[in-house]
């Protein structure tokens, strides 16, 4: 393991790292708002320390291997995860302890959405920038951001991408270099934020509000600037614009670089996966609207239209924002809501969840064991539209799910063991973190605040979990991956 090159990587992104506290600085300084000191400390610290790691090694050139890929990513998101608590920890503006601090920072990295802060509408407009920025910075990945640059660094990035990316076939690339793969999946993160951000604006919010929304609406995170979220609002205007841009943001970033390349909606229209995504939010939002209508919980058939398709959407693929109390709606509504965002967005998009194409094919596999129990000796290959899929992708999905149950599974008995928590809340905590949701249902559905040090400590790593998609995290966890 190139652990010299691994220090000098550190540093490196580190030190870039830094640079994202400066902005909330800035709007501090705009706003007037008395909190600006903690960025710039802040910046100073994180600063220094990517410094220190990075100097030592700064002249070891060798080429990364897989193995040095997972270490890289793993370690970044734990440090970055950790340097992102900072300014919470410095600030005066807000009383928070460290675990809070660094739950409230993974959270926003992870673009899980989950908060322990209350009265959000008091905070400073920096502290109120920062976290929607932490979302937009981890919606795509930092690591993508830092293969941008790495060849100028000497240093090769393909094992870091195959790392970082979501979804189970990772060495797909939409160009042939990585560092222009890389390039594109920020043109487009970048160019669907300014869409967003301008058409929020347009529909009636103020400046700070749509720059602020657009980022957590692309980066599919949910904070807000708000404690009513988007329901502060009060418009269905800009809850459409929001369905729109979360269904864009959680539908494979491949097809909008095809789209746009041919200028077509073809490719989205030929892709499995996207059919499947749309059709599965479509059954949810029929199921939701019809819940709220006939369940008695909205009585006008307008309004349970736009709330119940809004809620689906945003709870299906993983964003979080709300409009309404839903885990107090009665019925079916809300545990729907909390198991649609167990499939969540498509691979390769900003969603959390287990992702689209892993569903299909665990869905596809089972309808083949059936298959196989009349026709024992029939050869049967699992397709995704035209393709076939290869074996060695169909036993890395079944592992995946294997591992995911279990992580959900152990994590879930740790949550719900003081005699004091609700089931239902310690469910849909662990749902809501490791599928990179937020909101839960019970306590979980506004902050985590009442839930004890170590539970937000165990969450945390479930988000964590969550964002590497479980593989890139517990392989480090195995004695193979150490042995030479």
């Amino acid at each position: 393991m190139q652990l010299s090159v691994i220090q000098k990587i550190l540093g490196l992104l580190l030190m870039v790292s830094s640079l994202t506290f400066l902005p909330s600085g800035f709007v501090g300084l705009i706003y007037g708002d008395g909190a600006v000191q903690p960025f710039f400390e802040s910046f100073l610290i994180v600063l220094t320390i990517g410094v220190v790691c990075w100097f030592p090694a700064r002249n070891k050139r060798k080429e990364l291997r897989t193995r040095d890929g997972f270490v890289v990513v793993v370690m970044f998101w734990t440090v970055l995860g950790l340097s992102g608590a900072v300014p919470f920890i410095l600030s005066t503006e807000i009383d928070m302890s460290v675990i809070d601090s660094v739950f409230e920072s993974i959270s926003g990295l992870t673009t899980t959405g989950a908060t322990v802060i209350t009265e959000i509408d008091q905070l400073p407009h920096s502290i109120l920038f920062y976290r929607q920025m932490l979302q937009w910075i981890g919606g795509m990945g930092i690591i993508v951001l830092a293969v941008a640059v790495l060849p100028m660094l000497g240093i090769g990035g393909m094992q870091l991408y195959k790392a970082e990316t979501p979804g189970p076939m990772k060495d797909n690339k939409l160009t042939p270099r990585i560092t222009e793969t890389a390039k594109a999946l920020w043109y487009i993160y970048f160019g669907l934020t300014v869409l967003c951000a301008l058409s929020y604006w347009l529909a009636g919010m103020s400046g700070f509000d749509a720059i602020s929304h657009s980022f957590a609406t692309v980066a599919i995170g949910g904070f807000s600037t708000h404690d009513q979220s988007i329901g502060y609002f009060d418009s269905h205007l800009i809850e459409m614009i929001a369905v729109v841009f979360m269904l864009l943001s959680a539908a494979n970033f491949a097809l909008h670089f095809v789209a746009m390349r041919k200028m077509s909606v073809k490719p989205y229209l030929a892709d499995t996966e996207f059919r499947v995504y749309i059709s599965v939010l479509f059954v949810v939002a029929i199921l939701t609207v019809s819940g709220l209508y006939w369940g008695n919980n909205i009585s006008d058939a307008g309004e349970a239209f736009f709330t119940g398709v809004f809620q689906a959407v945003s709870i299906g693929t993983t964003t979080g924002f709300t409009t309404a109390q839903y885990h107090e709606w009665r019925g079916y509504v809300p545990l729907l809501l909390i198991l649609a965002s167990f499939m969540g967005g498509c691979a390769g998009s900003t969603g959390g969840g287990m992702k689209v194409i892993r569903v299909l094919l665990l869905f596809k596999q089972g309808l083949r064991e059936i298959t196989r129990l009349v026709h024992p000796t029939a050869q049967i290959p699992v397709r995704v539209g035209k393709k076939t899929i290869p074996p060695r992708v169909i036993d890395a999905v079944w592992g995946f799910f294997a591992l995911y149950m279990v992580s959900f599974t152990v994590i879930y008995l740790y949550i719900a063991s003081p005699a004091d928590m609700e089931l239902v809340t310690a469910f849909s905590a662990v749902a809501a973190c490791i599928n990179n949701l937020g909101p839960g249902l019970g306590a979980a559905a506004i902050t985590y605040v009442n839930f004890d040090d170590s539970a937000k400590g165990l969450l945390c790593f479930a988000m964590l979990l969550g964002r590497l998609e479980i593989f890139t995290l517990l392989v480090l966890f195995t004695p193979t991956f150490w042995r030479t």
